[in-house]
């Protein structure tokens, strides 16, 4: 079993039967009984919309367990699911985790996996995993260069021959272009805006780069600051992608240092390939022209960003003997 253990979403790969789960990482909770409510699409659904006793929580923040009771609350439930509520079933399992987490952090995720019910845990770096996914040569010696803009962590890294060159991880992605549009939201509108509609609005309106409908306007319901009452306020596709263009200048920025590192010869690969980007932060509308203009690379965007990460581990866990060499940590037993 292959898991994308992402900080908004997680997917499951089974082998043999391909992407079987695919659902938001939130867990709701009754915080007086200490009893899940709700895991999933259910769980999201109740985002900022629930009584006082019940909380909606997000157990993964910038790729990593915050929450390690309810993280593991999360994959057990997942697990369990994907095999039809049988609970005797120990798989092997392949989980995604971004490059630049601390060896704490790593135990976490294999304590959690473990605690959940896998015989055997094995961590692949995320961009590792999405090179694989996304069709990339990973086993020759060719310089690969993949982004996978997350939910709570972009990784930049440059791969040749099983292996990791070069990465940078940096905890800025969709969560933080989620929020800046809440602070632009607030700051220039006066208008209150939670989680749920920020993401709207990035995924109706946002923006990286000017793009043809740049005219696209967009009605915002929120609470207003001064008067403390709902209000509509109309706003245009420019002003979200002048909202967001502080973390997006992060990532441009971690494209770059990353290229600065790159020995010669892979960076030669690199000019001739070009990047791949992944993760669901690639379908920001124009981010590959962004990067594409700061970088003077050509950048493609991956056929299916969103499953990336977990083809990969999928693929893995099919020609395990051939890619043995990709695992960033070794098993617990």
């Amino acid at each position: 079993m292959g898991i994308d253990l992402g900080t908004a979403n997680t997917l499951v790969y089974v082998s043999g039967k391909g992407i079987v789960l695919q659902e938001p990482s939130v867990v709701a909770m009754d915080q007086n009984e200490r009893i899940p409510l709700a895991v999933g699409e259910d769980a999201k659904r109740m985002l900022g919309r629930t009584p006082g006793n019940v909380v909606a929580l997000r157990p993964l923040r910038d790729g990593v367990i915050a929450d390690f009771d309810t993280a593991e609350l999360m994959l057990k439930h997942f697990i369990t699911r994907v095999h039809e509520g049988k609970t005797l079933v120990s798989p092997r399992v392949v989980i995604g985790i971004p490059s630049g987490v601390t060896g704490v952090e790593r135990r976490a995720v294999m304590e959690a996996a473990s605690q959940a019910g896998a015989r055997e845990v094995y961590l692949i770096d995320e961009p590792v995993a999405a090179a694989i996914g996304a069709g990339l040569p990973v086993a020759e010696p060719t310089g690969n260069m993949i982004i996978d803009i997350g939910g709570g962590t972009t990784e930049v890294a440059v791969l040749s021959l099983q292996g990791t060159v070069l990465s940078e991880s940096v905890r800025v992605a969709g969560d933080e272009l989620s929020e800046s549009i809440i602070h632009y939201m607030k700051k220039v509108h006066n208008l209150v805006v939670g989680e749920r509609t920020a993401e709207e609005i990035k995924i109706s309106i946002g923006s990286a780069y000017p793009t043809q409908d740049d005219e696209a306007t967009m009605e915002v319901r929120g609470l207003h600051l001064l008067s403390g009452l709902p209000r509509t306020v109309t706003i245009k596709g420019p002003e979200i992608r002048e909202s967001m263009s502080e973390p997006l200048s992060v990532i441009v920025d971690a494209v770059k240092r990353t290229l600065e590192r790159t020995p010669p010869e892979l960076a030669a690969d690199i000019i001739d390939r070009g990047i791949m980007l992944a993760g669901g932060g690639a379908l920001l509308k124009g981010i590959d022209t962004l990067i594409s203009h700061e970088t003077g690379i050509v950048v493609h965007v991956a056929a299916d960003p969103l499953s990336c990460v977990v083809l990969g581990t999928g693929r893995v866990l099919e020609n395990f003997k051939q890619l043995e060499r990709v695992f960033s940590t070794r098993p617990s037993r």
